[in-house]
């Protein structure tokens, strides 16, 4: 007689390809709040997330989108803009009381220099204590927006533009 089943389904945000659990429990196991960084097709978005027995809690959240608010004119999908996200979540989870974070950046592929790691960049640097390799972040002329600017006469500003905002955070 079968006593138990051949077959266990795995967990259906699995099955769908949207969690990896065994990154996440090294993470929730480390019991620092997380970094939580994600991108669409036209903004990134970053939260300071801490665990708790009945759901995640959000400490912090900070989208791309504000930089609209301070004046960005630019794109907020691009390295400057998620550098800027980085500041602003920074500046949000120290008001919070947040010094340190693990970064999750889910199932997002690991590149050198991508916009996820602009936005740790700018997490570090307004503040916020993540632990990375510093190898793995962009450069300064990349995070300034350098190399948009000399492909394309009407980024020409985008460098100061970023300097200005940069301020106003």
């Amino acid at each position: 007689m079968k006593h138990s089943p051949t077959y266990t389904m795995p967990f259906k945000r699995r099955r769908l390809g949207k969690t990896d659990y065994t990154n996440r429990l090294k993470l929730l196991t480390s019991k620092k709040p997380r970094l939580v960084v994600r991108r669409s097709s036209n903004y990134i978005k970053a939260q300071i997330i801490n665990f708790d027995k009945i759901g995640d809690k959000t400490l912090a959240s900070a989208s791309s989108q504000e930089l609209k608010k301070m004046g960005w004119k630019f794109s907020t999908n691009n390295l400057p803009a998620s550098y800027l996200t980085g500041m602003i979540i920074a500046k949000k989870a120290g008001k919070k009381g947040v010094k340190e974070a693990v970064l999750d950046s889910g199932l997002y592929a690991s590149t050198k220099g991508n916009r996820i790691y602009a936005l740790v960049k700018g997490a570090i640097d307004g503040g916020l204590k993540v632990p990375i390799n510093e190898e793995i972040l962009p450069t300064e002329d990349r995070i300034k927006g350098m190399h948009i600017s000399s492909n394309q006469e009407k980024f020409k500003d985008l460098p100061q533009e970023f300097e200005k905002i940069k301020g106003k955070i």
